[in-house]
C-alpha cells in the first residue's frame, strides 16, 4: 500500500505557497503518491465547474520535481447525474491531466457529490444518465486512463452494483479499468446504521482503485487518522487481505499543522 496525500488538505497553505512547494512538504512527511484535486490545484488550475480546465505545462513542472512519487488527478464530475459528453472539452482535458500525471499507469477520479433520493436496492434503480458512465469508461480505456468514482451519497455496495453493470455494457478492457474510490468514513458519517467496512470487503480487488482514510468521531471530523468511529486499523487489514498495493490517500482536512498531520496518520496505520 502506497500511503499518500490529497492537495485539497492544503486550502490553509495554497494562498501563500505553491503546489510544487506543498508537495514538497508533504514528500518529507513520507508521502509516496499525491492526488491533485480540482479547486485544490493553486497554479496548476483555471476556471470553475464545467470551464475548469487543468494547466498543464504547471502541472508537468510539479510531477517532472518529484519523479519519485506517482500521482493521480480527481475531479469533480456530475457522471451519476448528468449525461457527460466524452468527447467534450471538460472530459478530454481531465483525461490529457491524468495522462501527463500518471506516468505509465494514468488515473482519473470522479466524484459525483449529488445526493439521490434512495440508495439503490437493485441494478433497476440506477438512473439513466448514470449508465451514461459506460461511454465515459470506454473513452478512458481507449486512451490508457484507470477511472474511478466516488460517491459521498451513496453506500459503498451501491457503487459496486453501478460498476457492475457498467462492465456489462463496455469491453473487458474498458470494465477493468472502471472501479472505485472506497471511503468507509464518508459512508458511517451518511449511513451510521451500515457497515461500510464489511461492504469494502465484499469488493472484488479489482475494483478497488485507489482509498481514502479519514476518522470522525462523534460525527465529527478529525485533523488525523486516529481511532474513531471506524476502525481504520481493521481497514487496512482488510485492504492488505485482499493483496491492495495502490495508494491510500490520507484525506484529512486542512489545517496549520497539516503536515504533522499527515506524519501522525502515517504513524497511526503503521502502529
Amino acid at each position: 500500500m502506497i500511503y499518500g496525500a490529497i492537495t485539497n488538505s492544503w486550502r490553509e497553505q495554497l494562498p501563500s505557497s505553491s503546489v510544487k512547494e506543498l508537495v514538497g512538504a508533504a514528500v518529507e512527511k513520507g508521502a509516496k503518491h499525491i492526488e491533485l484535486r480540482q479547486t485544490c490545484l493553486g497554479e496548476c488550475e483555471e476556471g470553475a465547474g464545467p470551464d475548469w480546465r487543468p494547466k498543464l505545462q504547471e502541472l508537468k513542472q510539479v510531477v517532472d520535481a518529484y519523479p519519485q512519487l506517482t500521482f493521480d488527478l480527481a475531479m469533480a464530475l456530475p457522471c451519476l447525474s448528468q449525461k457527460i459528453d466524452p468527447q467534450g472539452e471538460m472530459f478530454q482535458s481531465a483525461l490529457a491531466g491524468a495522462k501527463l500525471v500518471g506516468g505509465s499507469q494514468p488515473h482519473l477520479r470522479v466524484v459525483d457529490p449529488a445526493p439521490f433520493d434512495a440508495v439503490w436496492n437493485s441494478p433497476s434503480d440506477i438512473p439513466e444518465e448514470a449508465l451514461g458512465l459506460a461511454g465515459l469508461a470506454t473513452e478512458a480505456a481507449n486512451q490508457g486512463v484507470i477511472m474511478s468514482m466516488e460517491n459521498s451519497k451513496l453506500p459503498i455496495q451501491n457503487m459496486a452494483m453501478l460498476v457492475e453493470q457498467v462492465r456489462t455494457m463496455v469491453s473487458d478492457e474498458a470494465g477493468l479499468g472502471l472501479g472505485l474510490c472506497p471511503d468507509p468514513t464518508n459512508q458511517l458519517r451518511g449511513f451510521p446504521d451500515s457497515d461500510p467496512l464489511a461492504e469494502l470487503e465484499a469488493l472484488p480487488l479489482d475494483m478497488i482503485k485507489i482509498v481514502h482514510f479519514k476518522q470522525i468521531k462523534a460525527g465529527k471530523t478529525l485533523p488525523t487518522v486516529a481511532d474513531g468511529d471506524l476502525d481504520c486499523h481493521k481497514m487496512r487489514e482488510i485492504l492488505d487481505a485482499k493483496g491492495y498495493s495502490g495508494a491510500a490517500i490520507m484525506e484529512i482536512p486542512s489545517h496549520a499543522e497539516v503536515f504533522n498531520n499527515l506524519k501522525s496518520s502515517f504513524q497511526y496505520l503503521d502502529s
